[in-house]
């Protein structure tokens, strides 16, 4: 145990070895889940494990009992400091390109806690629809190669549209608008992010506004702020997507790190 380093890395519940990691260096058959620990405890626990429920079941046919992957993230957070940035990936030990039947693996890997970018950001506008968007899967190498293109343009980041022309999300965050009186959140394939549906349901338990709607790049100007969000924040200014300027919404980002924060933390 050593409660001044914050990596730790596990499998199934136990230091992980060459051997063991080995397999995943080229997995990209595989989902995941990212936290932020804040005191050994996670704000939205219920969806991080319903996300590796359902996306196990999808990916493999099955899950790993929740108590399982509850005693693993325990083992975990014991052996590190109370602040951490925690990634569970869920695999299967026979790998990619085959359809064998096999145990799955929950690896745990820890680092230091994150709050993400100051902002604000430019994004990029970019077309690209990620494979299975509601699943948080690995292998996505489009996402990095779009991020780099957007920063040698003179971006931050990429915001994508899908083949309709609509935004849906970014390279590693949900995207959020504001009208001046209510959240808007992008209607198009999306992956839900746990910081996304705890924002959602503490909005709806603040009594603060929220709708979904189609956006495209011309329906921009009309918005009164935008913001990207993940598990690092609840949300991080965005000043302009492609040519179009953004004001600032200092509201916008009040309430939606007032809603963060109203969702209780809790121990595995």
């Amino acid at each position: 145990m050593n409660q001044d380093s914050p990596y730790i890395v596990q499998v199934n519940g136990r230091t992980a070895t060459t051997g063991d990691l080995a397999p995943l260096a080229f997995a990209g058959h595989a989902h995941f889940t990212a936290v932020q620990i804040r005191g050994g405890r996670a704000r939205g626990l219920d969806l991080h494990l319903e996300r590796l429920r359902t996306a196990s079941v999808e990916l493999f046919g099955r899950a790993l009992p929740e108590e399982l992957v509850r005693s693993h993230l325990r083992t975990a957070l014991r052996d590190g400091p109370a602040d951490l940035s925690l990634t569970a990936t869920v695999s299967s030990t026979a790998g990619e390109f085959t359809a064998a039947d096999a145990e799955l693996a929950l690896l745990v890997r820890t680092g230091p806690p994150s709050t993400g970018p100051r902002g604000p950001l430019a994004l990029a506008a970019v077309e690209h629809e990620r494979y299975l968007p509601h699943v948080k899967h690995v292998g996505e190498t489009a996402k990095t190669h779009l991020l780099r293109q957007a920063v040698a343009e003179g971006f931050d980041d990429a915001a994508f549209l899908d083949r309709e022309g609509r935004f849906s999300e970014a390279t590693i965050w949900n995207l959020a608008f504001w009208d001046g009186e209510a959240v808007v959140w992008p209607r198009a394939e999306v992956l839900t992010g746990t910081t996304m549906s705890i924002v959602r349901r503490q909005l709806d338990r603040l009594g603060v506004r929220q709708r979904t709607a189609a956006i495209t790049p011309d329906d921009l100007p009309a918005f009164a702020g935008a913001v990207v969000m993940n598990s690092w924040t609840p949300g991080v200014a965005v000043h302009r997507i492609g040519a179009v300027e953004l004001p600032a919404a200092p509201r916008f980002l009040a309430e939606l790190h007032r809603a963060y924060e109203a969702e209780p933390l809790a121990a595995p």
